[in-house]
Order: C-alpha cells, then structure tokens, then sequence
C-alpha cells in the first residue's frame, strides 16, 4: 500500500509530485521501493507532470490539466507546495467525465470508481494534497509495495548523494532512463490505437487491475542499471 509522510529520512530517490503519474513513473517508483516527493522542488516552465497528465479514450490520447491559481507576484519562484488548486472551468466535473469515458467500459474501473471519484469531490485546496491523495488510491487498489516520505529538500542539495528524477521521468516528453523499457500491455483500445506510452497509470490498472503490477516489474528488469543510492 503506498504510503507518505513528513518525517525526516535518508532522501533517495527523488521524485516529483505527479498528477496520476505516467505508467515509467510507477515503474521507476516500483524499482525503488520508496521515494521522496521533495516539497521544496521549483516549478519552471518546463514543469508538466505536477498537474497533467495523459488517458486513452476512444477518440485516442487526452490531456487532463488540473488548472492552479496564478501567483500574485512575479519574482516569486513557486515550488510545489506553493500551487493552490483554482475551481476555474468545472474542472474536476469535465476531469471525471473524461475519465468516464474513456474508462467506463474497461474491466476493473467498477472497482476503483468510488475510491477516485471521493477524491475529485474532497475539493483539495492544495494541489500536493490532491496528488497524494489521488497516489494513495493508485497504491492501495494495485497493492504496490512503495512508500512516499514528503520532505523539504530543493536544488542546493549534494545531487551526488541522491538519484534525482524530479524532472526526468514521467514528464510531457518521454523520458530515456536507463533500466526502464516500455512495456505494450491490454488496453480496450488496442485495437484503434495501438500501444501508447507514457498514459497515466490509470490505463494500466483500468485494463489490468493488480495484474498492473507485473507490467510494471517487467519494465524494470534491468533495475540493476537504474542505481539508486539507498
């Protein structure tokens, strides 16, 4: 069951915060055991992952963007505890029925529908909350043997002493890291769209449930290439 905290720990690896992260994000989480969401991570233009992320419906590949408040003042360097949810747009209805659709027919979102729709209706203020609320759901349903520690940790750390994939993986373009290959597994579209990576991990436990797990460890078969420092 994936977990977090705020107790101090030894900080490696280091992830950042994902909005339902991709299916390498899981897979990298799973070669590790546990991981650090660093809360003190800044968020640049570049930064995608913390409030996108990608489905699979019948029309093909749909981009979920959470929308976040703007900050009022224009020197202010955000990190990722400072992203305020904003309720612009419906988006946490528009979110769902997207989800809905694309999902609603597969073999095991009955199972998990209830769990995720409580989250999209706790109204979270705070988008890490949302994040690792949404994590915990993913965790709990596929019975991931991972923890997360959530701590303050930013880029004057010694990178040296940890494994730093706050940026490089799970991101808007595929990441290239070593030890993880992509995996085609079942997915109800198969047939139109053919293999996609980098979905959320929600297509892969939509069409997989716990058998998600699998996919994920063949993904990570050459871990020994993925050097975590523990």
């Amino acid at each position: 069951m994936g977990n977090y905290s705020t107790q101090a720990t030894t900080m490696f690896p280091v992830f950042g915060s994902a909005y339902m992260g991709s299916v390498r994000y899981y897979a990298a989480l799973l070669a590790a055991g546990k991981g650090v969401i660093d809360t003190a991570q800044h968020i640049g233009k570049h930064s995608w992952k913390h409030n996108h992320c990608r489905i699979l419906g019948a029309n093909g590949v749909q981009t979920l963007a959470v929308p976040i408040e703007k900050c009022s003042s224009l020197d202010h360097k955000l990190t990722i505890s400072d992203l305020k949810i904003s309720e612009h747009g419906d988006w946490r209805r528009i979110h769902w029925g997207a989800i809905f659709s694309a999902y609603g027919k597969t073999p095991f979102f009955e199972y998990i529908e209830d769990d995720l729709k409580q989250v999209y209706d706790r109204n979270d203020k705070w988008l890490l909350d949302f994040n690792m609320a949404l994590h915990d759901v993913i965790c709990e349903f596929l019975d991931l043997p991972v923890s997360f520690n959530i701590e303050k940790i930013g880029h004057s750390c010694d990178t040296s002493s940890i494994t730093d994939l706050r940026e490089s993986v799970g991101g808007k373009c595929h990441d290239d890291i070593a030890g993880i290959d992509d995996v085609p597994y079942y997915n109800t579209w198969s047939s139109r769209h053919g293999f996609i990576p980098d979905l959320s991990i929600l297509d892969l436990l939509m069409n997989n449930g716990r058998e998600s797990i699998f996919t994920l460890m063949k993904m990570t078969e050459n871990k020994n290439m993925f050097c975590f420092q523990q």
